[in-house]
């Protein structure tokens, strides 16, 4: 039987925690080395085969190197998969870290780390994450189970304690930072997250799907925003 999470707490206490498995951002790659030529490749395979089709030999053919290398740098298939989503992790968390490092307030702090969210999530990388993880969680269950492991849960932690911060500073008004960051993705970026792993949207579509969001964020907002009183 699958796991039954509440509604308020869609992740398990503890998730998210740092571990000795918890990927850490990567330093900017060099696009020229072959094991980051290895990691492109397989972006491509995957986002037009899937992961379950994709061969090892598509990915080596189409990067020009070797099968020997590709295994001494990525051990398998599925260590490319784990490669590509730490990179989205790693670009996740710069947005988040925007995020926390804002002195504005949040009606104008949080479009700003928005943008850098949503250009990681229509990125080539984070579309195949989300496709395996998605379309093909119920195939593949240890990597889906990794990806919110460490991929979800811990934005959703650093997320509800940016709310828990402006709560307490009196900028924004709400019961429960944990609700409001569980429910922040989904209505901030739910269009974009369906239609990218569907397959109708992606980067070029990015300027209006900044604008579609960022139209999603101020009704997100205006909603905790403390009510103005009158003067005097």
């Amino acid at each position: 039987m699958p796991n039954r999470r509440s509604p308020t707490t869609f992740f398990p206490p503890g998730a998210g925690q740092a571990g000795p498995g918890t990927p850490i951002p990567p330093t900017a790659p060099d696009p020229d080395s072959r094991v980051e030529k290895f990691l492109q490749a397989a972006i491509e395979v995957f986002l037009e085969k899937g992961y379950r089709n994709a061969r090892l030999v598509d990915i080596v053919t189409r990067s020009g190197g070797s099968l020997a290398t590709l295994y001494q740098a990525y051990g398998s298939k599925k260590g490319l998969a784990h490669a590509i989503m730490e990179r989205c992790i790693g670009g996740f968390a710069e947005s988040l870290q925007t995020l926390h490092d804002s002195p504005l307030p949040p009606e104008q702090a949080l479009p700003v780390a928005a943008d850098g969210m949503l250009e990681e999530i229509l990125s080539p990388r984070h579309i195949v994450t989300h496709r395996i993880i998605v379309a093909e969680g119920m195939s593949f269950p240890d990597l889906r189970d990794w990806y919110f492991e460490h991929g979800v849960a811990p934005p959703h932690r650093r997320l509800a304690d940016y709310f828990t911060r402006e709560k307490t500073a009196g900028r924004l008004e709400l019961e429960s930072p944990i609700v409001v960051a569980n429910r922040f993705y989904m209505m901030v970026f739910g269009h974009a997250i369906i239609g990218s792993t569907a397959g109708i949207l992606d980067a070029s579509d990015l300027e209006w799907i900044k604008a579609d969001t960022r139209a999603a964020l101020a009704i997100f907002v205006r909603g905790m925003l403390p009510a103005k009183r009158p003067p005097g």
